[in-house]
């Protein structure tokens, strides 16, 4: 294993811009890591800033979705898709938001098996057909997720965030990229 975050020859800008530099460092700070994502798009600080600009908006930002939510959304994305790099990483975030490893485990590999609630299962199903089979949406499927007491506005965050971890899976995919090791211990 090599410590390159992707399997491209993509080196880092360095320096980092004193911007970049600080982003990282509160990653380390908070995270006690900077993610290999990061790494990954600090070939190209536009391409960087423009990833991280997204990713803090859907993951972070105010919503009827919950981060826990949110978290699930990429590890159901991911499951699908097989990402490694995002079912590592987002795994250990589900573990960390829900204070429970078995459910990180049980996202990771079947979230079917998971006990959640009727908001939670539409919500993934609804994922599910995102990530598999858009085009075949219709009125009735965001019906199901108002039902259950989703917004209009929560539709839009779910379908955003499914989207966004559907385009990061094909990268990390097609770049070899690697997760942190830090990761897999975390929330256990």
């Amino acid at each position: 294993m090599t410590d390159r975050s992707t399997a491209l020859d993509l080196p880092m800008v360095d320096p980092l811009p004193e911007a970049t530099q600080k982003y990282f460092d509160v990653c380390q700070e908070k995270l006690g890591l900077v993610p290999n994502v990061l790494r990954a798009y600090a070939f190209d600080i536009d391409k960087l800033n423009a990833f991280t600009a997204l990713y803090n908006d859907l993951m972070l930002a105010p919503s009827g979705i919950t981060k826990l939510e949110r978290e699930m959304i990429a590890v159901c994305v991911s499951s699908i898709n097989k990402c490694y790099y995002c079912l590592v990483s987002h795994g250990a975030a589900v573990r960390q938001y829900s204070g429970d490893p078995e459910l990180g485990e049980m996202m990771v590999m079947n979230w079917r098996m998971a006990a959640l609630n009727d908001r939670q299962t539409a919500m993934l199903e609804f994922v599910e057909r995102i990530t598999t089979a858009s085009a075949s949406i219709t009125e009735a499927h965001r019906q199901v997720l108002r039902d259950v007491g989703f917004t209009d506005r929560d539709i839009w965050d779910i379908a955003s965030v499914a989207g966004f971890f559907n385009m990061t899976n094909r990268v990390a995919s097609a770049s070899g990229m690697r997760p942190n090791t830090e990761y897999h211990s975390q929330s256990r």
